[in-house]
C-alpha cells in the first residue's frame, strides 16, 4: 500500500514512513521519526525528533509527540517517545520526551488515549489502557496494563497504578494504587475490587474471590502493612495474581492510597 502525504504537510526526507502511512493536512514530521505501516496522522499533527510510532495507529487532530519535557532538570540530552502498535491518540493529546540520557516515555500497544490527555516525561503506560479526556499524568508515573483512568483525573509524579485498576473521574491520585482495585476521590482512596474490569479481562470467579480475600487481609485486618504482607505470604497460595499484589506493595515508594475511614463509602464488607 502506498504512503500518502498531503500537499500541505511538512515531512522531513529523513523521516522513515512505513507502507500505507497517511499524513494529513498541515502535519509536521521532523527528521528523527519512524512511523510504522498503516498508521494515520490526521490534520495538524506534530511529530518531533526522537519519536517512534508503531503500526496501525491513529493520531487525531493537533496531537503533539516529542516536545521537550516540562522538567527543569532536562538539559537537551537524547531521549525518546515510543508509541506501540494499534494505539489511538485522540485530539490534542500530548506526549513529551523523557528526561535523562537514553530514557523513554512509553505508550504501549493497544492503548486508547482520549481527547486532551497529557502524558508527561518518563511516563510508562502499559498495554491496552484507556485514559479518558483531560487526564494528566505527571513525570515518571506508571500505569499498569488494562487500567482505566477517568476523565480529568490527575496522577502525581512517580505514582504507580497497578494492572486492571479503575480510577474515577476527577480523582487526585497522590499515592500508589495496587493491582485490580478501584480508586476515587480528592485525594483518591481505594474503594474496592475492580470486578467488572477483572471479568472483562478473563479473571475467573475463583481468581476474583481469592484477590478479594487477599485484600481483606491487607487492608482490613488491622495489621501494619508489612505484617499484613507477611500474613498473606504465609496464609495464601502464591498464585500469579497474589504474587503481583505482593510485589507491587513491596516496591512502593510513595506509599499506598488509603482505605476509606469509618462511615465512608467502601467495599470488601460482604
Amino acid at each position: 500500500m502506498a504512503t500518502f502525504i498531503h500537499p500541505t504537510a511538512l515531512v522531513s526526507s529523513k523521516a522513515e514512513l512505513g507502507d500505507g502511512v497517511s499524513v494529513g493536512p498541515y502535519c509536521i514530521v521532523h527528521d528523527d521519526v519512524e512511523i510504522g505501516p498503516g498508521t494515520k496522522l490526521e490534520a495538524f499533527v506534530t511529530v518531533r525528533d526522537h519519536v517512534r510510532i508503531g503500526q496501525n495507529c491513529l493520531l487525531c487532530e493537533h496531537v503533539t509527540l516529542g516536545q521537550a519535557p516540562q522538567d527543569f532538570g532536562y538539559k537537551g540530552e537524547l531521549s525518546w517517545v515510543k508509541i506501540g502498535d494499534g494505539v489511538t491518540l485522540r485530539e490534542n493529546v500530548t506526549v513529551h520526551l523523557a528526561s535523562g540520557e537514553g530514557a523513554t516515555t512509553t505508550v504501549s500497544d493497544g492503548c486508547f488515549i482520549m481527547e486532551g490527555v497529557h502524558i508527561g516525561h518518563n511516563v510508562f503506560v502499559g498495554p491496552n489502557c484507556v485514559i479518558a479526556s483531560k487526564a494528566g499524568l505527571a513525570g515518571y508515573a506508571s500505569i499498569g496494563k488494562g487500567a482505566v483512568l477517568g476523565g480529568l483525573c490527575g496522577i502525581h509524579q512517580f505514582v504507580r497504578i497497578g494492572d486492571y485498576c479503575m480510577i474515577g473521574g476527577l480523582s487526585k491520585v497522590v499515592k500508589d494504587v495496587p493491582p485490580f482495585l478501584t480508586a476515587d476521590g480528592h485525594p483518591a482512596k481505594i474503594r474496592g475490587l475492580n470486578v467488572i474490569g477483572l471479568r472483562r479481562n478473563g479473571f475467573s470467579q475463583q481468581d476474583r474471590s481469592l484477590i478479594k480475600r487477599v485484600y481483606k487481609t491487607l487492608l482490613r485486618s488491622g495489621l501494619m502493612l508489612k505484617e499484613a504482607v507477611e500474613a498473606v505470604e504465609k496464609g495464601y497460595d502464591l498464585v500469579p495474581p497474589v504474587r503481583e499484589i505482593l510485589a507491587f506493595l513491596k516496591e512502593s515508594k510513595r506509599g499506598i492510597s488509603p482505605w476509606p475511614g469509618k462511615g465512608e463509602k467502601r467495599s470488601f464488607d460482604d
